[in-house]
Formats: structure tokens, sequence, C-alpha cells
């Protein structure tokens, strides 16, 4: 894996490994984990794009630096659809998604009071990538599931056909690389 591609997003630039998912298909691996200075470039990149909201929703787990950085930077709460019910959870609220990057189907999850807590809000959903949009299409289907409003729907990054949608905000393209 000695490929790179070369991202620019929100002035920070970033040499992206280029990493196999099936013999056809390939994409640049992009990791905010651990990249603080990326993490913030993009919240603030991000929220000058993105309408007025009370709540941000994400998917656990690559999308939480983000909505947690937005959530701080614009002083609004951030709730978070775990990949599977706990503990704590008195009602678990699940969907189920199908992503890029794995191969079997996952599930989102929201305690009703944290649904309860999205009614009458202005809900933006953010991702780190938005590629096929099954995580997106899960966590719409969740906020649906309260009486809450989806206003928004960004991310940092729109990967491969994503790009040519316009009901999402995103700052930058991200290509897929594809195989003979």
């Amino acid at each position: 894996m000695d490929k790179t591609y070369t991202l620019n997003v929100a002035g920070v630039t970033r040499e992206l490994p280029v990493c196999k998912v099936s013999e056809k298909l390939s994409i640049a691996a992009f990791i905010m984990f651990s990249d603080v200075e990326l993490t913030v470039a993009c919240a603030k990149a991000l929220l000058e794009k993105c309408p007025e909201f009370d709540v941000i929703v994400t998917a656990e787990a690559k999308g939480i630096p983000l909505a947690y950085e937005m959530s701080r930077q614009s002083g609004k709460v951030y709730i978070p659809a775990r990949k599977g019910p706990k503990l704590y959870m008195q009602e678990p609220v699940i969907v189920e998604d199908q992503s890029i990057t794995t191969a079997a189907k996952q599930r989102l999850v929201i305690d009703k009071k944290d649904l309860e807590a999205m009614n009458g809000k202005r809900v933006l959903i953010v991702d780190d990538v938005i590629s096929t949009g099954g995580s997106l299409h899960a966590l719409e289907t969740l906020v649906g599931r309260s009486q809450g409003i989806v206003v928004g729907k960004a991310a940092a990054l729109a990967e491969g056909d994503a790009a040519q949608r316009d009901d999402i905000i995103f700052l930058e393209t991200l290509p897929l690389f594809f195989h003979e």
C-alpha cells in the first residue's frame, strides 16, 4: 500500500493511503482520529456552510471527532448513534445500514430519550465522509423516529458519486479508484 492521494481540505493538506476495498475498487482512507488540526479546521469550515441547527447527530465512530468539534465550536449538543444497544439505554431504537468500508450490515442505535430530546429541534446530520449514503440514510431514519426536523446533512468529504448530490453539504470531493 504505497500509493497515496493528496487531499487539500479546509486549508489543510494530507497524504491519504489508497486502500483496496475489492478487486475493482480502492478508496483513499480519510481518518480524522488523532488529527486535531484537520478536525478543527473541517469543523470550522463546515459550520460556516451549514444552516442554523439545534442538535448534531452522527454515527459511531468515525463521525464522532467532527461532530464533537462542531458541537464544541457551536455550543450545540451532539448525539452519537451507537453501533449497538448499550446497558444504559432503557429503550434502544435500532436501524441497520450498509457502508462501503465494512463488509457486514451495521446497526445504529439511539436511546428513545435522545430521540425525544430532538423533538421540535433542528437536526444537523454529520459524518466524516458521505459515499454510498447508507449511514446517512440510517441516521435520517433514526431522526425520523423523533419529531425533530433534519435541516442539513454535512460531511467533510463527499466520495465518488456523492459529490453530485445536491442535498448534502461538504467541503471537498474524494475520488474512488477503479481497477480493470
